[in-house]
């Protein structure tokens, strides 16, 4: 890196910024803090793991960061929108512009083609008529190398493939920020190997990566390492 880019990288203000944040549920009269004062940035362009063992505040933060929750105290500001300031409404149209979700269990709709799947979002947004939107989905699902698999079901296809219409998915809107809870959790290792390195080229080619896993040798692989231990950042 040259010193000009180092000065770029240090001035670049962050995409994604937690500042103080704590998060806690109440079950009756018993309380849970499920993060306890957590300070975090992510500059665009990142790729960070974020691990720790179960109940450390992992997907939580990935809430946080995609507005399905809402912090206690403290800010979550992306890209100068403070997410905490949103209503429910505002937050699900940010969400669906911004931020391309994937799960573990990929949350296919069973009864719908992959084209239709991945196409989804854009449903959601309303965005182009339905023959743009499905052509926008052909191509994401020619993006994941699934272009002779647009018309099958998700039970037709294997547990890679499915995860790759979910990926496709989640680039329906075009969105800056890519996130995956456990996103090979549930993949054989030479197919979670493969989901990676389609996580990396989308990082390449521009996408904020931010994912949470268990998985070590995985998170190894990130350009960026955030670990959390009971509700707070332990490592960086």
């Amino acid at each position: 890196m040259t010193s000009q880019e180092r000065a770029e990288h240090v001035v670049r203000p962050p995409l994604i910024e937690l500042a103080g944040v704590e998060k806690s549920y109440r079950t009756g009269k018993l309380e849970y803090r499920a993060l306890r004062g957590v300070d975090l940035s992510i500059t665009r362009g990142e790729m960070v793991a974020v691990v720790g063992p179960s109940g450390s505040g992992k997907s939580t933060i990935l809430n946080m960061i995609t507005g399905i929750d809402r912090p206690t105290a403290g800010t979550v500001t992306f890209d100068g929108t403070r997410l905490d300031q949103l209503s429910e409404e505002e937050l699900a149209v940010w969400r669906g512009a911004n931020v391309g979700i994937v799960f573990q269990f990929f949350q296919l709709l069973p009864t719908l083609s992959a084209l239709e799947n991945a196409a989804l979002p854009l449903d959601f947004l309303r965005r182009g008529s339905k023959h743009e939107r499905f052509e926008r989905a052909r191509h994401n699902l020619e993006v994941v190398g699934l272009a002779d698999k647009v018309e099958n079901l998700p039970t037709e296809l294997s547990g890679g493939e499915q995860q790759r219409v979910a990926i496709a998915r989640s680039l329906a809107a075009d969105p800056g920020l890519i996130v995956g809870d456990e996103p090979t959790g549930n993949l054989d290792t030479v197919t979670a190997a493969e989901m990676f390195r389609l996580l990396e080229r989308l990082n390449d080619e521009g996408k904020t990566i931010l994912f949470v896993t268990h998985d070590r040798e995985l998170a190894a692989r990130a350009r960026r390492v955030v670990e959390i231990r009971d509700g707070r950042v332990v490592g960086d």
